[in-house]
């Protein structure tokens, strides 16, 4: 395959990183968006220090004006995008019946809203060039649900609705859109529970383990190369097991 300017939103993270570097592996030029001003440069240079050259520019992915101005950069000073990956998300978790509003419109607008906003700025360039990647990370319990995340698990469940739509609509164009659905992956966030917390989460997991960034960056690599251009429209679930459907 030829070099790609591959976007990952969120990249920053224990997934994104794993992403970005994979992507990069692969040979793609890597471009990932960081949220806060200055929160990139030590990330920056530990991917540096390990060999990789990834771009960052500063996003807010809830703001569809902010996704416009981002990727026109991109644009100009790299080439227009050929891989996106969605993969921004946060969590505001709590029972429904003591949810505030700002916690339902924040995961909603950051998980769910950023992945119309980031992919409604690259599509027409993969159109022109009948070729594209939209790769969209969602997540088990937006197949299952999970207590105390109602919104988490609407907005994830959501991303898999969008893709699965617009991947009709651009199938002739050379374009796919997939879903991946990871499950518990040992990220410093997971690492960082209670020892047996983490413990019992494991024990529902077939496997007996959790799973890997790398492994997600590996699917991910495969979905965005052209071995995977008869694949649209699918959610694929890595979870070790514990939700199968």
């Amino acid at each position: 395959m030829t070099q790609k300017i591959a976007l990952v939103t969120g990249g920053m993270g224990g997934i994104g990183t794993a992403i970005c570097k994979r992507l990069a592996e692969a040979g793609h030029r890597v471009v990932t968006t960081y949220s806060t001003p200055g929160k990139h440069a030590d990330w920056q240079a530990r991917m540096r220090e390990q060999g990789f050259d990834i771009a960052t520019y500063q996003c807010d992915v809830s703001n569809f004006d902010s996704c416009a101005s981002m990727v026109k950069r991109v644009r100009d000073e790299l080439g227009p995008v050929g891989i996106l990956v969605n993969n921004a998300g946060i969590t505001r978790d709590g029972r429904m019946q003591k949810m505030e509003k700002s916690a339902w419109d924040d995961v909603l607008r950051t998980n769910l809203d950023s992945v119309f906003n980031v992919t409604r700025q690259v599509l027409d360039d993969m159109c022109e060039a009948n070729w594209g990647r939209v790769i969209n990370i969602s997540s088990i319990n937006g197949q299952k649900g999970q207590f105390g995340q109602t919104n988490y698990s609407a907005a994830k469940a959501g991303v898999h609705g969008f893709s699965m739509a617009l991947a009709q609509e651009v199938a002739k164009k050379g374009i796919t859109v997939n879903t991946i659905s990871p499950g518990y992956i040992g990220t410093e966030m997971v690492m960082a529970v209670k020892e047996e917390v983490r413990n019992q989460i494991i024990a529902g997991i077939p496997v007996g383990r959790l799973g890997k960034p790398e492994e997600i960056a590996a699917l991910v690599a495969f979905i965005a190369s052209d071995d995977a251009s008869f694949m649209t429209g699918a959610n694929i679930a890595m979870n070790g097991g514990q939700h199968m459907c």
